[in-house]
């Protein structure tokens, strides 16, 4: 007996009373398969929330997800037991067990997947799908197999392991950060390009899991073909052996007996035999591209600006094509050659960074002359390096890079983050002074109204991870009217 089944008799024993109860309560294995179907939504919602309205190094959100995840795996160990000790098996049952399991990992695995792309985990998300790839061909490789009467229960990587890896992985993950701190992180040296983070507690293991889950289904595969070789050789040796041999011996017999007259034998007309089968052309294997269309995102995007400032600010042409800055003997910052975007009634902030000048501009979003308090910001392109144009933000820049997060605090005041860098907050909001609204922030300790925030990259990071030097802060203070600015580490 192999030790992956003792020690799964030996979790039984422990369950089994658990069993019996769930049998005398008068539960079926489809009810208790259809449990832990909705224990996985749960997980996924958890994920989903995490990504929302977490911020990238809060993992409580992935440690309580591990803890749901392995309370719902026990009752993919419970639905057979009490299939079995209840004496409820059938066939559909068997059916309706196989089809939930893949929708719960199929769901858990789309929670997992939002939440590391939400939070920037560009690298670990893909290698969660490729994770849910070989789970999913795991078990369909099985299942083709024994369709073809082949067994087929090998490999390492089937659903408990696998569950009982993304569970116990994401527990400790969520426990560690209480202690580690969730933004700890350990960087390749001379670059900001991270070896190991709080989080990689999580997807190392998924990491490890995705290669070993997708060689178990080629294992499978492997081990399937080897006995269909060797049924298909016996077959064709007992087609062989069946196959009567034929002799000359009748016809040498009447000849020398002297029943026939001399001459040339004749022999019987063969038994028409079908024609050779032409040979078939090896099939190449299916290729499955995977196109993955990932945004270049930048990794700390902070704050917006606005160029208005307490006691007002000259406003430019509508159709203005922006101001250049005035161009200084000696360049320290490409910054210093950005364009000044052109202002309006409406607008807000702007935020710009390397490694060109088109801009980000926000503007109040007003519905008839109304604030839309759904969404009270508009963010957009100025795209300098084209046709100076206008342009809509794209789905991906929008919901994980440049987008904001509105909350209504209430008193016509909205808590503003952008989606991608959620530790400062900004307020927008009615300014006495001019009556109009206004986006504040806090700058070195003192309340201002943000004119600009600038990110500076520089060349030796990754297209996963720029090497973001600081991001910049600059706005107007509301009591002195003077210019600030700060420089913030990313």
């Amino acid at each position: 007996m192999s030790t992956r089944k003792k020690l799964q008799l030996g979790i039984y024993k422990v369950i089994n009373p658990l069993v019996r109860l769930l049998i005398r309560m008068g539960l079926t294995p489809n009810m208790v398969t259809t449990i832990g179907l909705i224990l996985n939504i749960g997980v996924a919602i958890i994920f989903i929330s995490g990504a929302e309205e977490g911020r990238r190094g809060d993992l409580s959100y992935v440690g309580w997800a591990g803890a749901l995840i392995l309370f719902a795996g026990l009752f993919d160990m419970l639905d057979g037991q009490v299939a079995r000790l209840g004496n409820m098996s059938s066939q559909f049952g068997a059916l309706y067990d196989s089809v939930l399991d893949r929708y719960s990992e199929l769901i858990l695995f789309l929670g997992i997947c939002y939440y590391l792309v939400a939070h920037h985990y560009f690298v670990s998300s893909l290698f969660a799908f490729i994770g849910l790839i070989g789970s999913m061909m795991v078990s369909y490789t099985r299942a083709r197999a024994e369709g073809l009467g082949i067994e087929c229960k090998d490999g390492l990587m089937q659903r408990p392991e696998r569950v009982i890896i993304i569970g116990v992985s994401a527990l400790a993950c969520g426990i560690a950060s209480r202690w580690m701190g969730g933004d700890y992180k350990i960087a390749w040296p001379n670059t900001n390009f991270p070896v190991f983070e709080t989080i990689s507690i999580f997807t190392i293991p998924i990491t490890v899991m995705a290669f070993l889950a997708n060689g178990t289904a080629i294992g499978r595969l492997r081990d399937a073909k080897k006995t269909l070789d060797a049924r298909a050789t016996a077959n064709a040796n007992a087609a062989s052996a069946a196959k009567p041999s034929s002799n000359g011996n009748a016809a040498s017999g009447n000849a020398a007996s002297g029943n026939v007259a001399p001459g040339p034998a004749t022999t019987p007309n063969p038994a028409p035999t079908s024609a050779p089968a032409s040979p078939k052309k090896p099939s190449l294997p299916g290729t499955t591209v995977i196109l993955i269309l990932i945004a270049s995102l930048v990794a700390g995007l902070p704050t917006g600006a606005q160029t208005a400032s307490a006691a007002g600010h000259p406003m430019m042409s509508v159709n203005s094509p922006g101001v250049l800055h005035s161009r200084p003997a000696v360049i320290s910052d490409p910054v210093d050659t950005f364009p000044i975007p052109p202002s309006n009634v409406n607008s807000l902030f702007y935020l710009q960074r390397t490694p060109n000048a088109n801009t980000i501009i926000c503007e109040l979003n007003l519905k008839d002359g109304i604030l839309d308090t759904d969404e009270p910001v508009k963010v957009l392109w100025i795209r300098y390096t084209e046709q100076h144009q206008r342009q809509e933000l794209s789905f991906i820049q929008r919901h994980f890079a440049y987008g904001l997060k509105e909350r209504d605090l209430g008193n016509g005041t909205f808590e503003l983050r952008f989606v991608s860098y959620k530790k400062v907050p900004m307020y927008l909001m009615r300014s006495p002074v001019d009556n109009r609204h206004h986006v504040y922030v806090n700058i070195d300790g003192r309340q201002a109204i943000l004119s600009r925030v600038y990110i500076r990259i520089d060349p030796g990071g990754t297209f996963w991870s720029p090497n973001v030097k600081y991001l910049e802060l600059k706005g107007v203070d509301v009591q002195t009217g003077k210019e600030l600015t700060q420089r913030l580490k990313v």
